[in-house]
């Protein structure tokens, strides 16, 4: 039986009576913790204007945490490419891989990491057009490689420091859309279930149709971003559960504040509508046990064709953060 690999995604949540401050130091022990427990990779994601998740600028988060680790690749999931220009992608990324070689992975989306309104003033001349995206991902790599094309502006201008390997490229993709963006430039495809619970077998089955090889990556690789909590008993993985229902319709609904405690939102009420979207909303997510959780990411690896799952994980307490991903990687024999 193939290996499944499991990886993190953090975006560094800011829970009930915490701070900044803290959720950026929970990053650090948490990716300290998966690191020795032999996760493959962690990411982290780029958010504005959202007070409940720190994780603003993974460019400079992913600095920190590679520093706090030693064998773990460290990357973005993603950098929200329209939000800057490529060439400072470029350059934040040659520095980071400079400082940590091998270690750094630069995955891509095109959404706005937020509302449009922030998005504007992020990078004002952002048309939301999707040729645009494209050429900024055509233009990254060709910084990232020196380029040098006559006639072109690479011929004059260079992404600095000039390092020696190259971080690995990733496309996100929650619609499917860039799946074939992904498969066209010959970059890695993470689909994120976590956004969207439907459409990633069909996404990753176009993309591994429609690879064509690339200088940095000679064959298909897919992976899926989903959201999982995992405990040691039942009830309280219910508990789990009750807390991320929670938290997700909250974020649906426009709820931008840190997530309240457990026996708050074990009281609440829910419409007809509302426990419909809840409903939706569980296949965003694996949560259970760890034999049940084990046996629902098999499944989905299985049937989408993927060897590795990115976990992202929010509870109300930090503790049962760390022991879910403990948790799983006593169960996968990481």
């Amino acid at each position: 039986m193939r290996k499944l690999r499991l990886s993190v995604l953090d975006q560094s949540p800011i829970t009930h009576n915490s701070s900044p401050r803290q959720a950026i130091q929970e990053s650090a022990a948490l990716i300290r913790l998966t690191d020795k427990l032999g996760y493959t990779r962690y990411w982290v994601s780029e958010h504005h204007n959202i007070t409940s998740l720190a994780g603003s600028t993974p460019e400079v988060l992913i600095a920190h945490l590679a520093g706090e680790s030693q064998r773990i690749r460290v990357g973005s999931g993603g950098i929200m490419l329209p939000n800057h220009s490529a060439l400072k992608v470029a350059e934040n990324f040659r520095m980071l891989e400079t400082i940590f070689p091998g270690r750094i992975d630069l995955g891509m989306g095109r959404a706005p990491g937020g509302d449009r309104l922030t998005a504007m003033l992020l990078n004002p001349s952002n048309k939301f057009e999707e040729k645009e995206f494209v050429q900024q991902l055509v233009d990254l790599r060709a910084f990232l490689k020196d380029d040098d094309t006559p006639g072109t502006v690479h011929e004059k201008v260079k992404a600095i420091p000039q390092a020696d390997t190259m971080p690995e490229l990733w496309l996100l993709t929650s619609s499917g859309e860039s799946a074939y963006l992904a498969a066209h430039l010959g970059m890695g495809l993470s689909f994120a279930q976590f956004i969207n619970p439907q459409g990633a077998e069909e996404a990753i089955r176009l993309y591994k149709e429609r690879f064509k090889p690339s200088a940095e990556l000679a064959e298909p690789r897919s992976s899926i971003g989903i959201i999982v909590a995992c405990a040691e008993t039942a009830a309280l993985a219910e508990e789990l559960q009750a807390v991320l229902d929670y938290r997700i319709l909250g974020i649906e609904k426009g709820l931008r504040g840190p997530l309240p405690p457990y026996s708050e939102i074990s009281k609440t009420s829910y419409s007809d509508m509302e426990l419909a979207r809840i409903r939706f909303n569980r296949g965003r997510m694996i949560t259970g046990t760890p034999e049940s959780v084990k046996a629902d990411l098999l499944e989905l690896a299985d049937r989408t064709g993927v060897d590795e799952i990115v976990v992202s994980t929010i509870t109300e307490r930090f503790s049962d953060r760390l022991h879910s991903y403990e948790l799983l990687a006593k169960a996968f024999d990481l």
